[in-house]
C-alpha cells in the first residue's frame, strides 16, 4: 500500500524552496504518493516549474474571497485550514512549514501526524514560538536550531531532527543585473518592524545607497517586509529595486552580490554560501551581544550610515579576518553534508511516516 504524505502550502512563496525539494525527493521514492495543497494557482505554477515531470499530485484547495492570487500575498491561513479542513484531515501526514497548521490538531477527529519543516538559519527569537512544540517531528536545518529548540522546551532531542538546508538544491545562479562590473551591494532588511533597518530608517538608508556612485546597489527587502510598506522607488540608475519577484526568493541576489548589507535576516547564511564581506546596519543602537545578533560578528557593524563609504572600502581588506568566523557560524547554522539536504530530510520523512503505519 503506498505511503501519503502531503505538504501543506498555505503561506506566500519564499517558503516554499524550504520544502519543495524534499517533496521531489519523496515523490521519487517507489510506492509513496506526494501532494501539494495550496489554494493558490500561482503558488502551484511555481511548483509546476520545478516538476517538468508531473511527479507531484497537486490539489487546489478553495480559496477564502476578497484577496487576489500571487506569489506574494495569500488569504488568512486560518480561513484556508477551516475552509479546507476536511481536505487536510484525510491526510495520515502532514509536513509544512509554517506554524499556524498546527491549529489544525484542534479540529474535530483530527488524526493526522505533522512534520515541520523549519525554514530560515536566522537567530532572532521570533523563529521560537510555542506552536512550535505542536508538531511530532521538526526537521531543522542545523545543530544551532536544534539546541535552541530543545532549551526552550519547543522539542525533545527524539523529535528535533537535522535534515540540512535543502533550498540549496534550488539556487539560481550567479548573474549580472547590471551593465557595468562596478561591485555588487545587496541590501536586505527584514520585516519584523522592532528590529528592521528600514522600517524606522528607510528615507536614510536610501539617500546613503543612492550615493555610492562607485557600487551598484539591489535593493531587495524580505518578502513580506515588501508587502506591508509604500513601494521603494530610486531613479540613481546604479540601483536595482525589487519588491517582489522569483529573483527575490530564490537567492539570484545573494549568489549575485559582492557584499551583504542587512540587520536581522536569515539570508545572511544563504549569502555565506560562499563567505563573503557582509555589513550591518545598528541605527537603534542594541546591544550586538544579544543572541539574537550572534550573525553581527561575521562582518563589520554600523550605528550611523555615514559610515557606510568607509565601511565598504574596508570591506576587501577586512574579510580574511572574518572568513573563519563565518564558516564556523555557517557549520553551526546549516549542515552541509555531502548528502543532500532532499533526500536526508525524504529519508526522515519516510521514516517517520512508515514508524506508525
Amino acid at each position: 500500500m503506498p505511503t501519503d504524505i502531503a505538504f501543506i502550502a498555505i503561506a506566500e512563496a519564499q517558503q516554499l524552496y524550504h520544502w519543495l525539494p524534499a517533496a521531489l525527493a519523496l515523490a521519487g521514492r517507489n510506492d509513496v504518493h506526494v501532494h501539494v495543497l495550496s489554494p493558490s494557482d500561482a503558488v502551484l505554477d511555481l511548483v509546476r516549474s520545478y516538476d517538468p515531470d508531473g511527479k507531484l499530485r497537486l490539489i487546489r484547495l478553495r480559496r477564502p474571497p476578497l484577496r487576489p492570487d500571487s506569489l506574494f500575498r495569500q488569504p488568512s491561513r486560518l480561513a484556508t485550514l477551516l475552509l479546507n479542513y476536511p481536505t487536510f484531515a484525510r491526510f495520515p501526514l502532514l509536513v509544512t512549514t509554517e506554524i499556524s497548521s498546527a491549529w489544525l490538531r484542534h479540529g474535530p477527529g483530527f488524526a493526522s501526524r505533522m512534520i515541520h519543516i523549519k525554514h530560515g538559519a536566522g537567530d532572532r527569537e521570533g523563529g521560537y514560538k510555542k506552536r512550535h512544540a505542536d508538531f511530532d517531528l521538526t526537521l531543522v536545518g542545523g545543530d544551532k536550531d536544534r539546541r535552541r529548540l530543545i532549551a526552550r522546551g519547543l522539542g525533545t532531542a527524539n523529535n528535533v531532527r537535522i535534515g540540512g538546508y535543502a533550498k540549496f538544491e534550488l539556487k539560481a545562479q550567479r548573474q549580472r543585473f547590471f551593465s557595468d562590473d562596478k561591485p555588487v551591494l545587496l541590501y536586505n532588511p527584514h520585516f519584523d518592524a522592532a528590529l528592521s533597518s528600514w522600517v524606522n530608517h528607510g528615507p536614510t538608508v536610501l539617500a546613503a545607497l543612492e550615493s555610492l556612485e562607485d557600487w551598484n546597489v539591489i535593493i531587495a527587502p524580505h518578502a513580506k517586509l515588501a508587502q506591508r510598506v509604500p513601494p521603494i522607488a530610486s531613479s540613481a540608475p546604479h540601483i536595482r529595486v525589487d519588491m517582489g519577484s522569483r529573483h527575490s526568493i530564490d537567492m539570484s541576489y545573494t549568489m549575485s552580490a559582492d557584499v551583504y548589507l542587512g540587520d536581522i535576516s536569515s539570508q545572511v547564511y544563504e549569502f555565506l554560501l560562499h563567505p563573503r564581506p557582509c555589513l550591518f546596519l545598528n541605527l537603534d543602537h542594541r546591544n550586538p551581544r544579544q543572541e539574537c545578533f550572534s550573525h553581527w560578528r561575521l562582518g563589520q557593524v554600523i550605528e550611523d550610515v555615514a559610515q557606510l563609504p568607509a565601511a565598504l572600502a574596508r570591506t576587501r581588506d577586512l574579510q580574511p579576518d572574518y572568513v573563519a568566523v563565518q564558516e564556523a557560524a555557517m557549520r553551526d547554522s546549516i549542515d552541509l553534508s555531502p548528502v543532500p539536504a532532499s533526500e536526508r530530510q525524504a529519508d526522515i520523512i519516510l521514516d517517520f511516516a512508515r514508524s506508525a503505519a
